[in-house]
């Protein structure tokens, strides 16, 4: 890191560990020691008309005011520095990056779905090919409602929390959310994107530095949002291909079971035992009592 970037370290930025990283680095630098002269310059000023215009050399006030169109020129100045690094870096970095994706078939594709709170990843396994997601399959053991049934879904793999991806490779991520906004936030890698119900945006970036990066949300999405962390591995090619093998192994011990339809007129199943049922439902261990009126009459007793 060059002494000029050093103000970034000062400020608590973490290294660097993507492609395109040095870029926005540089913008940010710049930014800082811009914003630092500018300060300078404003207080510098300030204490100067505190002297210059203190009350025991000015004991009448002067209506006319300043004179001199200094003030002028230095406000464009700040303004038109500002619009060069809006116009002429940010917005020309910014559509870079939204605009010119690498090719998918050079790329590693990953679906990552936020919700309340935590991140569940999502690879096409060795086929390459999603398989079919259907909100009704959504359960506790089977997050994301991958149907099974498809053929392309029998080799996908399916994390919660913990991505790994080769290092030196494009990875492209496409994010959406199942209940409210949130956002993927990668600050080793310099990107953050947000994750909008029904919608699926996508994001990239070039790991260029091996090891364990944290995934935080940057929007608040609810009282849980500080624990809704997440994980990228860079690993290199060898371990990200024993590591997608060791996954492939898992999954196919762990396949979820199909899900089955119920028979039509046959009633939902009621509470497990030991369970209590939900409010309103009738509870079964009470019996149902025949009123007063309908009691059966009790049978003759011999000689009564």
């Amino acid at each position: 890191m060059s002494r000029l970037a050093l103000i970034n370290e000062l400020f608590g930025m973490p290294p660097n560990a993507s492609e395109h990283g040095y870029q926005i680095d540089h913008i940010i630098e710049f930014c800082h020691w811009f914003m630092g002269a500018l300060f300078v310059g404003w207080l510098a000023f300030f204490l100067y008309c505190l002297v210059r215009y203190h009350r025991s050399r000015h004991p009448v006030a002067d209506h006319e005011g300043v004179t001199s169109g200094i003030s002028t020129h230095l406000e464009f100045a700040v303004v038109l520095i500002e619009a060069v690094l809006l116009v002429g870096f940010a917005v020309p970095l910014w559509a870079k990056r939204v605009n010119q994706f690498p090719e998918t078939r050079d790329a590693i594709l990953v679906h990552a779905v936020g919700q309340q709170f935590n991140w569940t990843f999502h690879l096409p396994g060795p086929d390459g090919t999603f398989g079919r997601r259907d909100v009704d399959l959504v359960s506790n053991s089977n997050p994301l409602g991958l149907d099974n049934n498809d053929p392309a879904a029998k080799d996908d793999i399916v994390v919660p929390g913990e991505l790994h991806v080769p290092l030196n490779r494009s990875v492209i991520i496409e994010l959406s959310s199942k209940d409210v906004i949130h956002n993927f936030c990668l600050p080793h890698m310099r990107i953050a994107q947000d994750a909008i119900p029904g919608s699926i945006i996508p994001m990239w970036f070039k790991p260029i530095k091996a090891g364990t990066y944290e995934v935080i949300c940057g929007q608040l999405c609810g009282l849980g949002h500080y624990s809704m962390k997440g994980s990228v591995v860079v690993d290199t090619p060898e371990d990200y291909q024993a590591w997608l093998k060791e996954r492939a192994d898992m999954a196919d011990q762990s396949q979820v079971p199909a899900p089955t339809q119920r028979p039509p007129g046959e009633p939902p199943p009621g509470p497990s035992p030991g369970t209590v049922p939900p409010p309103g439902a009738p509870n079964p261990a009470n019996k149902a009592v025949p009123p007063a009126g309908n009691l059966p009459a009790p049978s003759p007793t011999p000689g009564g």
